[in-house]
């Protein structure tokens, strides 16, 4: 997973949605998702759902699995061909980390930030006001984090649905929620590129190489060496058992040794929703600290920093992803996410060409009610209807013609 700095941030970063300037770079986005991905095709399935909830006049809340670091682009370029500018509900930290030229671009792509480590009561408000009024569809990517296990969804988060539910009570039209499923494959074969990368994560971990070992052999091999260290780093000894038991049982122990350091109850929350309660803390008193100053509660609670960005390295990965269906980009993936987390890279390594499905699902109607029971029932029909949809895609029956070609473009 990717660092990213967690503070107050500077400032919000309001959208600034140009469509003139949408159309304008059409081809740079194509030319650069060819140039820099390798990405050379990409299919489209049920894009006019879209489409015709727009001309219909409601409010549209796209929520597509966060797949990869480039699928927010390609999901730009799947509603070009319907000449559909978007907004994109933003983490601050893009923001954050890009040039001033590269912010203005975003927004006028209609990019604004959002503080997710806080109730952060502009972005919502201005989510909900595109929902209630504009004619562009908003994007919202429920999973929050790109998680590298497209085939097996991660758990949504309720803040998509909290403000397509929001907008609903508040809005002269209907609004509606489109699931979206994204799915990438490999044209080359990655498996050389892969077995490279593997030594080089190999050697840094101090482990011998075996290339005679099947790829999936190697892979495991080395989470379990991985595992093994961070548990000695945390809990002082290795556990036995399934690495999936060992994972869970590694990522309770380093969240409740945070909770009970800053006096937060054990709750049966998801993990990224108790990471969050934690970092929030850790922030205010970070900056409490630094204003002191006081250098060593900084370290510690840079520490600590630290702990809460290894619990949700941890909780990104599943253990048994590779033991139903070991495929090529179920072992990329993996391979993609050992080179983020132990190499340092700040993205995987492109290693040949690729294409992409980008499937829409029937849009859900978005009912008002009690917030909270409404936006659970909201938040997991999202989940169930695009885990469908990526089933759906890896079924043998999907294999399509490519209903959009990047060449040439």
């Amino acid at each position: 997973m990717n660092r990213q700095p967690y503070c107050t941030p500077p400032c919000w970063w309001e959208p600034k949605l140009t469509p003139w300037w949408v159309r304008l770079s059409r081809g740079y986005r194509r030319r650069q998702l060819e140039r820099l991905q390798k990405l050379t095709q990409i299919d489209v399935v049920n894009g006019d759902v879209v489409r015709q909830a727009i001309d219909s006049g409601q409010g549209v809340l796209l929520a597509p699995n966060h797949s990869v670091h480039y699928d927010a682009p390609c999901l730009y370029v799947a509603m070009d061909r319907f000449d559909v500018p978007l907004y994109f509900l933003t983490a601050w930290q893009v923001f954050g980390m890009a040039s001033r030229l590269e912010r203005l671009a975003m927004q006028r792509l209609g990019c604004f930030s959002i503080d997710r480590e806080s109730t952060d009561r502009q972005a919502f408000k201005q989510a909900v006001q595109i929902l209630q009024e504009e004619p562009h569809p908003l994007v919202i990517f429920p999973e929050g984090d790109i998680y590298h296990t497209t085939d097996v969804v991660t758990e949504f988060r309720e803040g998509a649905a909290a403000i397509a539910i929001t907008a609903a009570k508040r809005a002269e039209r209907p609004v509606v929620v489109v699931p979206c499923g994204i799915k990438f494959w490999y044209l080359d074969d990655p498996r050389d590129n892969l077995q490279r990368t593997m030594q080089e994560i190999e050697a840094r971990l101090f482990l011998r190489s075996d290339p005679e070992l099947p790829l999936a052999d190697r892979i495991h091999r080395l989470a379990e060496a991985a595992l093994a260290l961070k548990e000695l780093d945390y809990l002082g000894q290795t556990r036995e058992g399934r690495l999936r038991e060992r994972i869970v049982h590694l990522l309770q122990a380093v969240l409740k040794q945070l909770e009970s350091r800053h006096g937060l109850p054990h709750k049966d929350d998801s993990p990224p929703a108790r990471v969050k309660a934690v970092r929030q803390i850790v922030i205010r008193k970070l900056a409490e600290a630094e204003a002191a100053p006081d250098k060593k509660q900084v370290e510690r609670l840079s520490t600590d920093m630290e702990d809460l960005f290894f619990a949700v390295q941890l909780y990104s990965y599943r253990g048994d992803y590779l033991a139903d269906d070991p495929s090529i980009e179920r072992l990329a993936e993996t391979v993609d996410k050992f080179e983020e987390d132990i190499l340092g890279s700040d993205y995987p390594t492109v290693r040949g060409r690729r294409r992409v499905s980008i499937h829409f699902s029937t849009p859900i109607k978005v009912k008002t009610g009690s917030d909270r029971q409404s936006a659970a029932e909201l938040t997991r029909a999202m989940q169930t209807s695009v885990q469908a949809m990526i089933d759906a895609i890896n079924a043998p029956s999907s294999a399509a013609t490519p209903s959009d070609t990047m060449r040439g473009e």
